[in-house]
């Protein structure tokens, strides 16, 4: 035993509690995992790799200090008054990136700014009724889940905060569980980043629903009509403003998003390579690394973690479902040559869902091009969420939340 004390994470494992011990072979196990399914595409390796080895690393690298006590030199969310957060600043390597970018939102922030350089909103403006419409109908989950979780036992602002992954965005289920629910963040953050790649593999088969001869519809892209630049940045920047005037609580998320967009539109090149290219990818980046080391085994002993792991598979669902059944309506009600798989792309993952309603479509049908008009919905479904987490946080936080006050909760 003695000889072991050289080599800590192994010797800390005879320290632990079973529970921990076992704690701690499960997540690296899970991180091994994460790390094969990225390397293999089956979950994003933009955000699954670094987190996988982060996890690793984190329980792995249990060790004893000199007062007795165990932990690791990664980082301490928990750190509270300065003199401590000064410490862990000195002591542990990924503390001023937590403490400075994740603790505030402002990772989400970066990640939104990046996102909103990429992001084509011309058939948004193009067609925004259909747009805005599939979005709200993809919103199902977010609302929904909102009442089941409560009912399993989750206090309101937790509830709220877990609903947020039907929306999915991980940037803005970040964001939304920092504000509303702190202590869950990382549980809840994680769930969503986990299961965006796991309901992207199975939306394929939630899309079977929509029955063969509608999936194989051609919907033609020619028809779209041409937006010019000036009014897409007159769009960023009007439609910004009078979103941070309804909800600012929710302001740094719009204004992360438009200044993105606006900055593509009006065509500065410098600012657009380095929004959409190191900070969106170095962003990125650190989001999934520093969640990795977030996820010790103090997380998954968690009692609420089942509930968040239940109800993440719930909100993306019921998301799903909502999108499809948006598509089905819109296309029996304007009588369109319309293909309702566009409503999956209104789940909002730009442009993940977008890729996720055109491979459906190409799998029935080689020619059916439905890619262009699946990003306006998918778009759409970012500001449509954006607002609901402005909603959700100024009616679930503060010291006499304004939703308590409406249902004299």
């Amino acid at each position: 035993m003695l000889i072991l004390q050289f080599f800590q994470g192994i010797y800390t494992f005879f320290l632990n509690e079973p529970a921990i011990a076992g704690g701690r072979v499960l997540l690296i196990a899970v991180g091994f995992l994460f790390i094969y399914l990225s390397y293999k595409r089956v979950l994003e390796p933009l955000i699954m790799l670094p987190l996988g080895i982060g996890m690793l690393a984190v329980n792995g690298g249990l060790m004893v200090f000199e007062a007795g006590q165990m932990g690791n030199l990664f980082l301490n969310p928990l750190a509270g008054n300065a003199e401590e957060i000064m410490y862990f600043l000195q002591i542990d390597f990924l503390q001023p990136i937590y403490t400075f970018t994740f603790s505030n939102g402002l990772i989400a922030c970066l990640v939104f700014m990046g996102i909103g350089a990429i992001t084509d909103i011309d058939i948004l403006l193009a067609k925004p009724f259909m747009s805005l419409f599939l979005a709200v109908c993809a919103e199902l989950g977010t609302i929904l889940t909102l009442p089941i979780a409560m009912a399993m036992g989750l206090l309101p602002n937790e509830a709220a905060a877990i609903a947020l992954v039907g929306g999915a965005d991980g940037p803005m289920v970040l964001y939304g569980s920092l504000m509303m629910a702190r202590d869950l963040f990382v549980p809840i953050t994680v769930v969503a980043y986990v299961y965006l790649g796991v309901c992207y593999a199975g939306y394929p088969f939630m899309a079977r629903i929509i029955p063969r001869r509608l999936r194989a519809v051609e919907m033609d892209w020619r028809t779209i009509p041409q937006v010019s630049p000036g009014a897409k940045f007159a769009f960023a920047v009007i439609t910004c403003s009078f979103l941070c005037l309804l909800f600012p609580v929710a302001a740094p998320l719009f204004a992360s998003f438009f200044v993105g967009l606006a900055i593509k539109e009006a065509g500065v090149l410098r600012f657009i390579e380095f929004l959409s290219g190191p900070l969106l990818y170095g962003s990125t980046f650190f989001l999934g690394f520093t969640l990795g080391a977030l996820l010790g085994v103090d997380i998954i002993l968690n009692p609420k973690v089942l509930i968040l792991l239940v109800l993440g598979v719930i909100a993306l669902t019921l998301s799903g479902l909502g999108g499809i059944a948006g598509g089905l309506i819109y296309r029996k009600v304007t009588k369109e040559p319309f293909n309702p798989l566009v409503g999956i792309a209104a789940v909002s993952c730009v442009p993940t869902t977008a890729k996720v309603a055109q491979k459906c479509a190409t799998q029935v049908n080689k020619k059916a091009m439905i890619l262009p008009f699946a990003m306006g919905p998918c778009v759409a479904g970012v500001i449509t969420t954006a607002i609901i987490t402005g909603v959700y946080i100024t009616g679930f936080v503060g010291e006499t939340p304004i939703f308590y006050r409406i249902f004299g909760g």
